[in-house]
């Protein structure tokens, strides 16, 4: 009878047999964090403009009745057509309007969209490679360069980020060759502010190694002999991406907004390779005109992407930590 219980209470499932069969699918649908997701309409609305216009700077080409940065397609008789119109001379219908030079804005908006995305992501990248580096060594190792790392963060973070993005920029637009500056301006601004946006990430990365170093998973780490390398990759790295994760989104958001400010004072993105900023300074030129479109739509695309992504950093913040459950 024993044999027969204990054989019977064998064969029942248990509940981490039950989780192990589920798909990740069903599990992330089924955690804290979906739930948070589905409880904020505010949430949801920002997520589904930012996948938006994700999707609209990727599909480009393929949305976009024009090429607008294609010379041999544009019309100058086609310049200053008003939104939801025809153009008096040829007929062409454009939805929002076209610029000075005839061309399609909502072409040049998502065209546009796609350099302020590319720059603002491989910025953030950048910054959160070098930035997380350092808080680690920083937190880890201590000591002198612990002192080193972190003063020279202090004395970055004395001067505003958009001025030392602008310094960085100079430089290395001082650096590259005359012939080569418009083909690697892109290149330059995603290094300049890359550069300007590390102390976040150093900081923060810190300030949790300091906390995970004395934690006993750590030392046992240690007295097994794993190197400093493996310990902070492996060991303590997987357990600060918490954070790491709330200051990229947030930093995209401002990286976006110095990659539109630097090409609006005329020092970022060129104009033959133009992003949102670019297209905003172009609308500048002409809002006492009368031409109010080709500043308008641009500025809106720009505040409903860096609104949509700050909206998501904070929400991030928020369900990620844990005081606030």
């Amino acid at each position: 009878m024993a044999d027969t219980d204990f054989k019977g209470a064998e064969a029942r499932p248990t509940v981490s047999d039950a989780v192990k069969g589920r798909s990740w699918i069903e599990r992330a649908l089924d955690s804290d964090i979906w739930f948070s997701f589905k409880q904020s309409p505010v949430t949801m609305t920002a997520t589904g403009v930012f996948i938006l216009l994700v999707l609209g700077a990727v599909f480009a080409p393929l949305i976009t009745p024009y090429t607008p940065f294609d010379p041999s397609s544009l019309n100058l008789m086609n310049g200053f057509t008003e939104p939801i119109s025809n153009n008096e001379f040829t007929g062409d219908y454009f939805v929002l309007g076209t610029d000075d030079q005839g061309r399609d804005v909502f072409s040049t908006i998502l065209f546009g969209l796609r350099i302020s995305l590319f720059v603002g992501l491989l910025a953030v990248l950048l910054a959160m490679t070098i930035g997380v580096t350092l808080g680690l060594v920083a937190g880890y190792v201590g000591g002198w360069i612990d002192g080193l790392i972190m003063r020279v963060a202090d004395v970055q973070l004395t001067f505003p980020s958009i001025m030392v993005a602008m310094l960085l920029y100079g430089i290395g637009k001082g650096i590259v060759p005359t012939d080569m500056r418009d083909e690697m301006a892109i290149w330059v601004l995603i290094i300049s502010i890359g550069l300007s946006e590390w102390v976040q990430f150093a900081r923060t990365v810190r300030g949790a190694t300091l906390v995970e170093r004395e934690k006993e998973y750590v030392q046992a780490a240690h007295l097994i002999g794993l190197s400093r390398w493996a310990i902070m990759i492996r060991h303590i790295l997987p357990n600060v991406t918490g954070p790491i994760l709330v200051i990229a989104t947030i930093s995209l958001a401002l990286a976006i907004i110095a990659e539109a400010t630097l090409s609006f004072l005329g020092v970022g993105a060129p104009r033959t390779q133009p992003s949102l900023g670019t297209l905003i300074d172009i609308g500048r030129d002409f809002i006492l005109s009368g031409e109010w479109w080709i500043l308008l739509f641009p500025s809106l695309t720009l505040l409903a992407l860096a609104l949509s992504v700050n909206l998501l950093g904070d929400w991030l913040r928020d369900v990620l930590n844990p005081k606030l459950r």
